[in-house]
């Protein structure tokens, strides 16, 4: 078989291809869709800010499109998706739950998740409440009042709050369910009943399985982007030593001097992007947790797009904007939005907009990037989108002025 030799352009696409991200969807979303989409990713990172819709639901939406975001709260209380530390706090698949038992079971490895002292000095107050969990099942954080006269930041959560976290790192919690978002915990032999730590795989193959799993959900991998997916810590297993086992294939992109690693479940898809049969289609709005871009070098590599995420930088030192969410149109980053959802009042507006230095205003970019806007709008029950600052003949006024045409014109 020849050697996989792809452009830059092409290991986009196949990255792209690997993500479900390629073309639009052609039917809509079912239930059985959002559980698709997380094993193919292998993981939906969870995030609280609510600017536009929480990250996990918006990084769904832009793979399925129009869906019920209840449908991964169910998911989870069904059993289907568990909580824990991935790439960060992650909805993962049920069935990958053996590969993150040696996380729980080594818990002083998981840095600031995990607290030994606290645990240690407070051991009277832990046994309580997993005493009091055990006995009158699920709780919130919010059952237990404050009394120790502070605040509510994540900086200084209550005891019982730490204590729920600490064990819920530790492996001895697991999150039941969500309630308006809010973590419901209760004992991991409740939740997950079937698992018996003698199913563990060993931990030098749930390290293999790591890096087959972010290869696999990534199309195409340097080396030094695979740690980085789901967070593994030292020793690394080798790809290269992989792909000599044949558990994955080495391939070349034009211009880099590094080898690239592909799955083999992706082998007919690389060959068609070597071939420029994979032409990616789908323009539409990311999250700044989507896998696509979650990692800063890989974003860098792949599509030229530095992104930092600016809501945690002071506001008089951001470029882009608070929440700013990265627009992928046909293939390539092409500029990023400002973009916050005021459901109250119906209005989806737009704060700042910035094409990217190589992206070349057009009258089809723009009619792309407002079918996106007006898409995203629409999901977020926010029908009136608004334009700030829209000055005369910048990308925001073209946009302002697609946006004002009839809607069927841009679905």
């Amino acid at each position: 078989m020849s050697e996989i030799k792809l452009t830059l352009g092409a290991a986009r696409a196949l990255h792209l291809a690997a993500q479900d991200m390629l073309a639009p969807r052609r039917r809509r979303a079912a239930k059985a869709d959002v559980l698709a989409a997380i094993r193919r990713m292998g993981m939906l990172q969870i995030d609280t800010i609510s600017v536009v819709a929480r990250s996990p639901y918006l990084v769904l939406w832009s793979r399925l499109g129009d869906y019920e975001p209840a449908w991964l709260d169910e998911l989870l209380a069904e059993g289907s998706l568990f909580e824990y530390w991935a790439h960060e706090a992650c909805f993962l698949p049920i069935e990958d739950y053996g590969l993150y038992r040696h996380r729980m079971l080594d818990p002083e490895a998981m840095g600031w998740k995990y607290s030994a002292t606290w645990m240690r000095e407070r051991s009277d107050e832990v046994a309580r409440l997993l005493a009091h969990v055990r006995a009158t099942g699920p709780v919130r954080s919010s059952d237990f009042e404050r009394s120790d006269g502070k605040g509510g930041g994540w900086w200084e959560w209550k005891p019982e709050k730490r204590t729920l976290e600490v064990l819920f790192t530790a492996g001895q919690l697991m999150i039941a369910r969500r309630h308006n978002f809010q973590r419901i915990y209760d004992l991991a032999e409740r939740v997950h009943p079937e698992w018996h730590d003698s199913r563990m795989p060993a931990l030098s193959e749930a390290r293999r399985s790591f890096v087959l799993e972010a290869v696999r959900a990534m199309g195409v991998a340097r080396a030094a982007w695979i740690p980085d997916y789901h967070r593994t810590r030292r020793p690394h297993p080798d790809p290269a030593g992989l792909a000599e086992e044949g558990l994955l294939l080495r391939a070349r992109v034009d211009g880099w001097s590094d080898p690239v690693y592909i799955h083999p479940g992706h082998e007919a898809l690389a060959r068609q992007a070597m071939e420029g049969a994979l032409a990616p289609s789908l323009t539409t709005l990311l999250s700044p947790f989507d896998p696509i871009v979650w990692d800063r070098r890989r974003a860098l590599d792949l599509f030229g797009f530095d992104y930092r995420l600016e809501c945690y930088t002071p506001a008089d030192k951001r470029k882009y904007g608070y929440f700013t969410l990265p627009i992928l149109r046909r293939g390539a980053l092409v500029g990023r939005v400002d973009a916050k959802a005021h459901r109250k009042t119906g209005e989806f507006e737009l704060r700042s907009l910035h094409l990217e230095p190589g992206a070349r205003m057009s009258e089809r970019l723009v009619r792309d990037v407002a079918g996106a806007v007006q898409r995203c709008a629409r999901w977020h029950g926010c029908p009136q989108v608004r334009v700030a600052n829209a000055s005369a003949e910048t990308f925001s006024a073209k946009l302002a002025e697609a946006l004002a045409s009839p809607s069927d014109t841009l679905a």
